[in-house]
């Protein structure tokens, strides 16, 4: 399968044409755009990696950045960034801290770049798998849910509601499944820790719980998850769940 890359850049002249050279050499098609919302609309969705080439040009892109942002959330295409510190803090608050899987402080080494993006895309394929935090105090519920899921997501696990919170403070899933009744930090403590931080506020989290009695649903709804799923579904419900839950996030981003 052709390996497609895509360059947003203001830039042309030499250092551009040695990238192109040296992705092409890596074995990919390489197609260059200016940050124009109307150049990137018409472009394939089967684009299997996103450098955005930055400078202070580039950062003033605002409206291009976020609409660059929406575009990869639904193909699900892994972003890698390019400039100095000050730009690449400016560029990842546009895109997406959770959206950017590597970035690159100039002066470049290019060979290393090429190298370094090819290997993220061989390691995790032409579309990247959407992330999911699964959150339970029991390794045998965790081991379960990992083996449902993990032939088309990224699965990460954690056993406590600490263990959970170390982790989003280091980077972002698409979804966190998060059993209710869990030892120190409950589910409840989780969500509202996770609703009460500005970056993390969207963040999508369905209960995976063994609660159904009428008092725990209410409670539990309460905190205004994206869903509730029982443990004692048959594994293809919950699949199902996950899967019509990506679709409705789709549907929402391509409106």
């Amino acid at each position: 399968m052709l390996k497609k890359l895509l360059i947003i850049t203001q830039t042309q002249g030499y250092l551009m044409l040695c990238l192109k050279e040296k992705f092409e050499e890596a074995g990919y098609y390489v197609t260059s755009v200016k940050p124009d919302i109307d150049a990137i609309s018409k472009l394939d969705d089967d684009i299997c990696a996103l450098l955005i080439y930055g400078d202070e040009q580039m950062t003033e892109q605002k409206q291009a950045l976020i609409y660059v942002k929406d575009w990869v959330s639904e193909y699900e295409i892994p972003v890698f960034l390019t400039g100095s510190s000050d730009e690449l803090g400016a560029m990842e608050a546009l895109v997406g801290s959770h959206l950017v899987r590597e970035k690159f402080v100039r002066p470049l080494n290019v060979n290393s770049m090429v190298e370094s993006i090819d290997h993220y895309v061989q390691k995790y394929g032409f579309q990247v798998k959407k992330k999911i935090l699964v959150v339970d105090d029991s390794g045998a519920m965790l081991r379960n849910v990992k083996g449902w899921l993990e032939d088309h997501y990224q699965v990460i696990l954690a056993n406590s509601g600490a263990m959970a919170i170390k982790y989003l403070a280091t980077d972002r899933p698409d979804l966190v499944l998060l059993d209710y009744e869990m030892p120190i930090v409950d589910g409840k403590q989780v969500l509202e820790m996770i609703r009460a931080e500005k970056e993390f506020a969207d963040m999508p989290v369905i209960f995976l719980t063994s609660k159904d009695d009428k008092a725990s649903v209410m409670q539990v709804m309460a905190l205004k998850p994206d869903g509730y799923l029982l443990k004692t579904l048959e594994p293809a419900k919950i699949i199902q769940a996950v899967d019509e839950f990506f679709e409705k996030q789709k549907g929402k981003n391509h409106a």
